[in-house]
Formats: C-alpha cells, sequence, structure tokens
C-alpha cells in the first residue's frame, strides 16, 4: 500500500474530520529539506545535550562525546543504509541484475533502518573506547539514553514522511492516510506507538536502573531489553517491514527487526541474570567509581603533610689525609 507524499492525516477517531496538512518538505529547495531531517537533527541535539549533562556520571569526559559524535554520526547514516539497502536489496538492482550504485546512495529518496544506525553508533563507541582506553560500557551506558531520545524525536518525522505505520485498525486512536490510488486508509500510527514506548524507557533508564547501576553495561543490556521488547510487538503491526531473504517459519516470512529484537532481549537478558545473580557485579569496580576512588587517592597523596628533614646535631667522624688519624667534628657544648 503506497501513500500519498504529502496526504491528509487525521485522527477521526479522536479529532472528527480535523486533518493535518502540512507537507513533508520543510523548504522546497534542490532534492528538497525534509521535515524527517530536521526532525532527526533535533534528536541528536537534545541527545548530545543530555549526555553532556551527564557524562561525569558514567566518568565520561566531554572531549570523548565530542570526538566521538564525529564519528558516529556519519557511520550511523551509513549503516542505516546499508542495511536497508542489504535486506531490500531488489529495489538497487537494474533490469539486468545489475547492482544500481547511484540509486544505493540516494537517501534523498528515503530508506534508513534504525537498526543499522544503532549497529553502526556501538561500534563507533568500541572504536573509541579502544582508542582512549576506558571501558566501551560505560560509555554506551550513557549513549543508550541519548539513543532513546533522539529515537523519540525521530520517529515524527515518519509522521511528517506519511510512513512506518501499522495494519488497518478500528482503534479510537486509529490514523487515516490517503493511498496514492485515493483510498482511505485507517491504519496503526506505529510511530507514535515507538516513539511513546521509547519515552517511557528512558523515565525508567533515569529514574530507576541508572540510580542503582551496579557494573557498566546495566543500562546497555536495559536498553537492549527494553527497546528489542518493544520493537518485536510494534513490528508485528507494521505495514513496511524488511523481510529476512524470504526466509519463513511455519510459513509467515521472517521480519527482520522482530528477528534481531529477540536476539536482544534473550542476549540481554542472559547478561543481566549472570552480572546480577549467578555472578553479582561488585559496584565498585565501575568506571566512574574507579576514577572517583582514584582521585581521592591522588587528592589525599598531595593534601599529606611532608616529613620534616632531620637534621643531626652532630657531624659524623671522617677520617684525616693519611687515613689514620680521625678528626672529630662534633660541636661542642659551650662551658662556663
Amino acid at each position: 500500500m503506497k501513500i500519498m507524499t504529502d496526504s491528509p492525516i487525521r485522527f477521526p477517531g479522536l479529532f472528527g474530520d480535523w486533518a493535518f496538512t502540512i507537507s513533508s518538505k520543510a523548504l522546497d529547495v534542490g532534492n528538497g529539506v525534509y521535515w524527517y531531517g530536521i526532525l532527526i537533527a533535533m534528536g541528536m541535539l537534545l541527545a548530545l545535550w543530555f549526555c553532556m549533562k551527564r557524562r561525569t556520571r558514567f566518568g565520561i569526559r566531554e572531549e570523548d562525546i565530542l570526538d566521538g559524535l564525529l564519528f558516529a554520526v556519519p557511520l550511523s547514516v551509513i549503516g542505516a543504509r546499508l542495511y536497508y539497502v542489504v535486506f531490500y536489496l531488489d529495489l538497487y538492482q537494474n533490469a539486468d541484475g545489475s547492482f544500481n550504485w547511484g540509486k544505493a546512495v540516494a537517501i534523498w529518496d528515503g530508506g534508513l533502518a534504525i537498526y543499522g544506525g544503532v549497529i553502526a553508533a556501538f561500534l563507533s563507541c568500541l572504536l573509541l573506547a579502544w582508542r582512549r582506553k576506558f571501558p566501551v560500557w560505560a560509555l554506551t551506558d550513557l549513549v543508550v539514553m541519548g539513543l532513546l531520545i533522539g529515537q523519540a524525536v525521530g520517529r515524527w518525522g515518519n509522521f511528517m514522511n506519511r510512513e512506518a505505520f501499522g495494519a488497518e485498525t478500528t482503534l479510537p486512536w486509529r490514523m487515516q492516510l490517503t493511498t496514492t490510488t485515493g483510498r482511505l486508509v485507517e491504519v496503526h500510527p506505529t510511530f507514535f506507538y515507538e516513539s511513546l514506548w521509547n519515552v517511557i524507557g528512558l523515565v525508567l533508564l533515569v529514574c530507576i536502573v541508572s540510580k542503582a547501576r551496579r557494573f557498566d553495561g546495566e543500562n546497555t543490556c536495559f536498553y537492549f531489553l527494553w527497546y528489542g521488547t518493544g520493537r518485536f510487538f510494534i513490528e508485528g503491526l507494521r505495514a513496511d517491514s524488511l523481510y529476512l531473504f524470504g526466509w519463513q517459519i511455519a510459513g509467515q516470512p521472517v521480519r527482520v527487526s522482530q528477528a534481531l529484537s529477540l536476539v536482544m532481549v534473550l542476549g540481554s537478558l542472559a547478561v543481566l541474570v549472570y552480572r546480577l545473580k549467578i555472578r553479582p557485579a561488585d559496584p565498585a569496580k565501575r568506571y566512574d567509581r574507579v576514577l572517583e576512588a582514584r582521585r581521592a587517592a591522588e587528592e589525599e597523596a598531595a593534601s599529606a603533610p611532608e616529613e620534616p628533614v632531620k637534621i643531626p646535631d652532630t657531624f659524623p667522624p671522617r677520617y684525616g689525609a693519611d687515613g689514620d688519624d680521625m678528626v672529630d667534628f662534633r660541636v661542642e657544648e659551650d662551658r662556663p
């Protein structure tokens, strides 16, 4: 089902006939400046601000975040595009079966997958942590909060593009769109489901999980667990899912995002059970706690008083030039 690019958006079960009619393009210049890109940029800036505010709680320096951003942003765009192209490969092939590179790099025509961006972002964190010699999980515990912010805001770019919606429904909050054939369809606003799920996850992460964090990587595991669970169910409602090379289970095609979400959920659960139950982690070994202990030791050493140099009240005896006579240079007391 193809939707008109600037289809009027209605929520007939909530707002009657009122329609949202703003174009998906913010500026009609060149290939166009889309609201999608603007909202993605806004989400990134908000995520950056938030991470800068909370970085000291994870032992991360300001320069580490800024340098990491220089790598992560372009790599995430490449990763998101590559992920989409790989699983929609037939869209980027010519009639003779050859690969159309020009079409593959034309991201302005749409086609970015969030999971590809997330994978690239984590690879960027791994590279930065390796170069700067600090635990990668301390960095990702901070970054996942920024990811939730960016994803929550960015999903409204899908709303502006009239995409990432679900199957048809009669629920009160259904979203009405117009197809390219002029037919009205009422669908699940799955972009909103995911945005709201991310906001709730961020609140839980900031107010509960992060405050009780026992090991580097706990926030990261929570992100994978929370986002993976939500995405697994929301993806089942989507009408534009990417599929895993035509594979099927019980006669049904395998959705890529559902498969990856399931792996994320099971993997994060295994790590949490191991680090919290089987072999409980020592919070004192968290990177920020190690840095605090190191700074405290350095401050204590710097503030400790220096031991006075003891000067003896007598000089040691020395031998004369001939090596036989001992010359005593001791200071004698004054005699009356």
